[in-house]
């Protein structure tokens, strides 16, 4: 029981710390390219877990079974960080993380059909009601009669689409890799491509803007962190819902640092997605006997 809460605790500190860090990369993209803000994301990530794991175990698994399948898992991911970041450029911080967490109704239709897993009736209309709640957040003028949202809105959706691939890739390279080495890989192809793009969009930091880039990345590094230990103390099952509790803390943080109120259709498409995603995230229950 003990190990349990701890492992609800760890989840709830890496979603507080995520949000922390989606709320750093919209202020510093006020003042840096994204592909800078990029940059600093996942070489100061990659730095901090590679500390963290030559700390815990004094080497580095960085020898792979399947090292292109872990280039592209870095890779696809860093496309992901890119549209969200440029996404949290034109639009609150609680819309795109709100339609981002479409992200596990796309996973559990790549599952069915890539992975062959079975997916039982209540999950199909988990991805069911969450599409309605990402329609409601996106609302179409054909649908609503009002002025459509900005048109960045649908780079989140992007991402969730993105996301969902990662994660298949995921779930392929843990038959064929050590944890540690898939951690490891995680941002270390992201890094090198955006150390090599960065040069062509930059702008030179002060003390300050150093600090934030270094925190950015130290940040990110530690919530994966955080979640690894999180899914070490307690089942998937438990704490894959309170993911949708990351909305929460996008939304104070949205109201507080940046004055974004969000109006009513967006908070229902926010719960709307959030039951969707909680639908899918259950486990299924077995008949005894």
């Amino acid at each position: 029981m003990q190990s349990r809460l701890a492992g609800v605790a760890l989840q709830l500190a890496a979603l507080a710390t995520f949000v922390v860090m989606d709320t750093i990369i919209k202020l510093l993209t006020a003042g840096f390219p994204v592909t800078q803000v990029m940059w600093a994301r996942f070489l100061f990530g990659f730095v901090t877990v590679a500390v963290a794991l030559r700390l815990a175990g004094g080497q580095f698994p960085w020898r792979s079974r399947a090292p292109g399948w872990q280039t592209l898992r870095s890779l696809i991911l860093a496309a992901c960080n890119f549209l969200f970041t440029t996404a949290l450029v034109h639009i609150p911080l609680a819309d795109a993380t709100a339609v981002g967490f479409a992200s596990p109704l796309f996973t559990i239709a790549l599952a069915a059909i890539v992975l062959k897993e079975k997916v039982g009736w209540r999950r199909w209309l988990g991805v069911a009601i969450g599409l309605l709640g990402v329609v409601v957040l996106l609302r179409p003028p054909f649908l609503f009669g009002a002025a459509p949202v900005h048109w960045a809105m649908v780079l989140p959706l992007g991402t969730a689409a993105l996301f969902a691939v990662y994660q298949i890739l995921t779930r392929r390279l843990a038959a064929l890799d050590d944890p540690h080495t898939t951690i490891f890989h995680t941002s270390l192809a992201a890094a090198v491509v955006m150390s090599a793009t960065t040069p062509l969009a930059w702008t030179w930091p002060t003390a300050e803007g150093w600090a934030a880039l270094v925190l950015l990345g130290v940040l990110g590094g530690a919530g994966h962190g955080l979640l690894v230990m999180a899914f070490a103390r307690a089942p998937a099952s438990l704490l894959a819902p309170m993911s949708y509790t990351q909305i929460i803390w996008a939304v104070l943080a949205g109201v507080l640092v940046f004055g974004d109120v969000p109006d009513v259709l967006t908070v229902l498409g926010m719960v709307i997605v959030a039951a969707g995603g909680i639908l899918v995230a259950l486990p299924d229950r077995r008949r005894l006997g």
